[in-house]
């Protein structure tokens, strides 16, 4: 265990996914979801594959015992994934990531409803306060004139609809990702992740896809090289440190969509926006603190140490 590393590696990955989210807004939504999909799956598996063959560990990306398994994860990954990229491309990178971060909260609710976990009254008051955060977001969509403006389509709605969808995705992911860390290696579910998403993004493919210039050509082939290297310093983060250790660090992407955001696009976050992503941080990080208090009380106790209610992040 190296806990400065594992702080370390984590930190880079939110910055990598959040730069990586900044190309994606920056594409817009006059790129077809499934082409991006597509590419930031197909080039994310090269860094993977490069690392952990210069780490004689490329067998162990291909091997799997429950390829069923991996199958239903990859279903989730690649709902999760349209889902996400089109709420990105449509609504602020502050916005999208506020909601985004409501995943872990989802996450605590549906292990309860499918594993079985035991959820005590801190956690659950954690998740109603946190789904409050998201209200207080989501409030200048629920007003009467967006509303109405959503009859004919409001663009900024529909990115809220799928950004709420991708959270929920993004929970099942990791419930799922549960299962399959039992049996199954850290380079196998990312590489099979990759590939699902990767064969989806690929079918939509007779369904109209945009001839890009030479410059989204890079921004393309970027989102996937630096998802795929977000990937390998996420995983590698928990190698070193604990989940609950390095999990809140996963706020720090909040930081990043704002100085992106402002710099990019000249997006200025409303006060609900910065009231809602504060309130959602701290039901987030009140969650990981009790379950780092449930698996300290394990191990005195001589049981095995809960998993922390947290979430890897597949945008």
């Amino acid at each position: 265990m190296n806990p400065a590393r594992g702080i370390a590696f984590k930190l880079i990955s939110a910055a990598l996914f959040a730069v990586m989210q900044a190309l994606i807004r920056y594409l817009g939504a006059r790129y077809p979801v499934g082409q991006v999909v597509f590419y930031r799956s197909i080039f994310a598996i090269i860094p993977v594959v490069l690392v952990y063959a210069w780490r004689g560990e490329l067998a162990a990306v291909v091997r799997t015992e429950r390829p069923l398994g991996q199958a239903g994860r990859g279903v989730l990954s690649i709902a999760g994934m349209f889902f996400n990229f089109g709420a990105v491309a449509r609504l602020p990178l502050v916005e999208s990531n506020a909601i985004a971060f409501s995943s872990p909260l989802f996450t605590v609710a549906l292990a309860a409803l499918i594993l079985g976990e035991r959820v005590r009254v801190y956690r659950w008051s954690a998740v109603v306060v946190g789904f409050f955060g998201v209200l207080v977001v989501l409030s200048p969509h629920l007003s009467g004139d967006e509303l109405t403006a959503a009859i004919g389509g409001a663009s900024s709605l529909i990115g809220v609809v799928y950004a709420i969808c991708g959270s929920v995705t993004n929970a099942g992911t990791a419930i799922q990702t549960r299962r399959l860390a039992q049996s199954e290696s850290t380079s196998s579910i990312v590489f099979y992740f990759s590939l699902s998403c990767a064969l989806a993004g690929l079918a939509t493919l007779p369904f109209g896809w945009i001839t890009p210039s030479i410059g989204e050509t890079v921004a393309l082939i970027s989102i996937g090289v630096l998802g795929g290297t977000g990937h390998i310093f996420l995983t590698e983060s928990y190698r070193y440190a604990s989940a609950s250790l390095v999990a809140p660090f996963d706020y720090t992407a909040m930081i990043w969509a704002l100085v992106l955001g402002y710099a990019m696009f000249g997006e200025t976050p409303t006060s609900e926006i910065v009231l809602g992503s504060a309130i959602i941080a701290a039901a987030g990080l009140f969650v990981i603190w009790r379950e780092r208090q449930l698996a300290a009380m394990r191990r005195r106790e001589g049981l095995a140490p809960a998993r922390a209610a947290t979430t890897l992040r597949t945008p």
